[in-house]
């Protein structure tokens, strides 16, 4: 189970001209392997092998916020920010009347 967040941000002036330009922005949001150094507190380096962020429970509990791979909060996974700029553009209307 993969976690993601997307969010869409929209941008369309509101302009008087007969062309229209609008964008949006989509940035998707993975989590992947554990970085928690488990040996920390005897001075080493050890990570627990954990490849993947697998939320515990469902969206909107504090369960979501822990893996069920290997126990640990979210924040010791590495994040992995995509983001999509689509813009979308419609020429003007040139239509001439003689």
């Amino acid at each position: 189970m993969k976690k993601q967040q997307v969010v869409v941000k929209r941008d369309g002036s509101s302009r008087r001209s007969s062309s229209s330009t609008s964008s949006s922005v989509v940035r998707t949001v993975r989590y992947g392997e554990c970085q928690k150094n488990h040996a920390a507190n005897i001075g080493g380096y050890a990570v627990d092998g954990c490849r993947e962020f697998m939320a515990s429970g469902e969206e909107g509990t504090a369960e979501a916020l822990t893996c069920a791979a290997c126990g640990c909060h979210r924040n010791f996974h590495r994040r992995e920010v995509e983001t999509e700029v689509v813009c979308e553009y419609t020429p003007p209307n040139n239509t001439y009347q003689r």
